[in-house]
């Protein structure tokens, strides 16, 4: 925010502007967002239509997680992971950098975030699914008492 705050205010008041401060605040939202995808579902911060989850039993909860996470987060996430990688290792091949005049030339470490991403994603949904895995079978061992 105070990047853009300082690009503004230079741009506008003081007639001033680089590209590679403008630049950085795509790197800087590119890292928050694709770093903060796991730790946000960790926390369970994410966005979910609530509309029938949060009437469901801590049972059916876990149950509609790991669907979710076998189904739909883990093949997704493969998939980018699998699809991204060529993409970033042509970028380190090339240390590619900004195509801007001026510009940063870590083009190459940013696409770096995609597979990085991916990973901790999966890594994240593994361990979502392995906790919605005990919490059934908590449940289940509950139930035949």
């Amino acid at each position: 925010m105070l990047v853009t705050f300082a690009v503004v205010v230079l741009r506008y008041a003081l007639q001033l502007g680089w590209i590679a401060m403008q630049e950085s605040i795509l790197y800087l939202h590119a890292s928050l967002f694709l770093l903060g995808a796991a730790y946000t579902l960790k926390h369970d911060a994410h966005v979910r239509v609530d509309i029938f989850y949060r009437g469901f039993s801590a049972r059916g909860k876990a149950m509609v997680d790991l669907l979710g996470t076998l189904f739909l987060l883990l093949p997704v996430c493969s998939f980018l992971l699998w699809i991204s990688w060529d993409y970033m290792a042509t970028a380190w091949a090339l240390r590619e950098g900004s195509r801007e005049t001026g510009g940063l030339p870590y083009v190459y470490l940013l696409k770096t975030l995609i597979p990085l991403a991916a990973m901790l994603l999966i890594l994240q949904g593994i361990s979502q699914a392995l906790a919605s895995l005990a919490t059934l079978m908590t449940a289940q061992a509950e139930d035949s008492t």
